[in-house]
């Protein structure tokens, strides 16, 4: 399901300091914990400076989880703004990722520029509200939900609370 976080990033991105200010968050210890989440997951997680809206990106994705071997574009769009930091709501970008899986570049450019595939992703908009959802990832199981990058034990935990329900 996708979620609309930060939906009003504009198209050219925003910067993090920008994102957070006057929330009294720190940049650097924010990162520090992610990449530690990260690295206990054996998953690269690289300091960026920028958020970019990921609207265009979500479509995409949803049409790409209608192709043959197209779930590994997920990863080239996890790998591309948090290891990279491009700007996945750039047009050109997105194709380029597309090609990268070995996804038609002139199918994704349609989806791009036809925006074919924005009711689903209106869909899982509306549906995130429903749910409550305010941040990502969130985990849902049997009505019940966790915010934000967790550990296994706390995963686990949400499976078991859920089958107990």
């Amino acid at each position: 399901m996708h979620f609309p976080l930060h939906p009003e990033t504009p198209v050219e991105g925003q910067s993090l300091e920008a994102l957070f200010a006057g929330r009294n968050i720190d940049l650097d210890r924010m990162y520090q914990q992610m990449k530690s989440l990260m690295d206990a997951e054996g998953l690269d997680y690289r300091p960026r400076t920028h958020t970019y809206n990921s609207r265009l990106a979500q479509e995409l994705g949803s049409w790409a989880d209608t192709q043959p071997d197209g779930e590994q574009l997920h990863d080239a769009l996890y790998h591309a703004f948090f290891v990279e930091g491009r700007n996945i709501g750039d047009a050109e970008v997105l194709i380029e990722l597309a090609e990268s899986v070995g996804l038609s570049g002139e199918a994704a450019a349609e989806v791009l520029e036809t925006r074919s595939w924005r009711e689903a992703v209106d869909r899982d908009w509306q549906r995130s509200r429903e749910l409550g959802i305010t941040g990502v990832p969130t985990f849902v199981a049997g009505g019940y939900g966790i915010v934000g990058a967790q550990e296994y034990e706390t995963l686990a935990s949400l499976v078991k609370r859920a089958a107990e329900s």
